[in-house]
């Protein structure tokens, strides 16, 4: 299991930040690497994210999301190819001044058949710049 933290203050209020982490539909418009994301079995605060995403080569993989609105916004993994484990979550604060600080966790497994590199590459290279990409998108909202 490979696990990252990060965290990253963003200048936009807590809200909209929640608003732009939680607009699954809309991902595909700001983050490279992901091809198409779909949503279904809402229920209340939780909803099942379908994920395509090119990292090396294209994986699916669904997730079912937590949303607590404005703060946390948590998953746990449903299935996918090659991926074995996925959870993590986005914790926000208000930092003042219409300011959020957004801190993003993550714990990935990959099957076996996955070198080391891969995971390491995609949380090493590809957790900075995704979010960058939501600090952008939250700012020019």
């Amino acid at each position: 299991m490979a696990g990252a933290t990060r965290t990253i203050t963003i200048n936009a209020p807590i809200e909209k930040v929640f608003d732009v982490i939680t607009d699954y539909d809309r991902y595909a418009e700001f983050l490279s690497e992901v091809r198409k994301v779909s949503t279904s079995q809402r229920q209340g605060n939780t909803v099942q994210v379908h994920y395509e995403v090119d990292v090396v080569k294209t994986i699916r993989y669904t997730i079912k999301v937590t949303e607590e609105r404005p703060k946390r916004m948590s998953w746990t993994f449903v299935n996918g190819e090659v991926m074995k484990d996925n959870k993590g979550s986005w914790t926000l604060e208000p930092e003042g001044e219409g300011k959020t600080r957004a801190t993003y966790n993550v714990e990935m497994a990959l099957g076996m058949l996955v070198p080391k590199a891969i995971v390491n590459g995609l949380v090493d290279n590809q957790l900075p710049k995704m979010l960058e990409a939501f600090k952008r998108r939250a700012e020019a909202l």
